[in-house]
């Protein structure tokens, strides 16, 4: 299944493309315009240390079923997700660059599971997701970095083999 990138760029934003990032340019951003990116970032992490997602004891606690706090974490994030969604289609809104916004259909698949399997697996026994690997690095767990290698390097294995993997 080879999926080349486009020459040109769309006329719609489309999420959960393949293809392009959502809301990609025909030109690169400058230094000073990647500064908002960074701040988003930094006011994410401070919630992220403030509301203890990123405590490994809080991860611990949800894993056991000791404690509703990452539940009630997580539940809130779906819900605000899904009314989102269903905010941007009703009401038909566009980027900050006017272009409509496509939210594209999603389909299952059985390695879904196994995916999922594999990622909580190892958000149990690192402590740690994705998200919040950043913030946990700045709030001074050095160790962490070995983790955020193993994503790296695990999200590079999967690049590597997606063709031969099923689709």
């Amino acid at each position: 299944m080879n999926q080349s990138l486009p020459l040109k760029p769309r006329s719609s934003t489309v999420l959960g493309s393949l293809h392009e990032a959502p809301g990609a340019k025909t030109k690169p951003e400058t230094g000073l315009a990647n500064l908002k990116y960074l701040i988003v970032g930094l006011l994410f992490g401070v919630v992220f240390v403030k509301a203890e997602i990123i405590s490994w004891f809080r991860i611990q606690e949800m894993f056991r079923l000791d404690s509703f706090h990452m539940y009630g974490v997580i539940g809130s994030a779906v819900v605000v997700g899904l009314l989102s969604v269903q905010f941007i289609k009703r009401f038909g809104i566009k980027t900050m660059t006017g272009e409509p916004v496509h939210i594209a259909p999603k389909k299952f698949h059985q390695g879904q599971i196994y995916g999922g399997l594999i990622f909580g697996l190892g958000w149990a026994i690192t402590g740690a997701c994705p998200g919040p690997l950043f913030a946990q690095i700045g709030s001074g767990y050095g160790l962490v970095a070995v983790t955020l290698l193993s994503a790296i390097g695990g999200t590079w294995l999967y690049g590597y083999f997606r063709e031969k993997l099923p689709q």
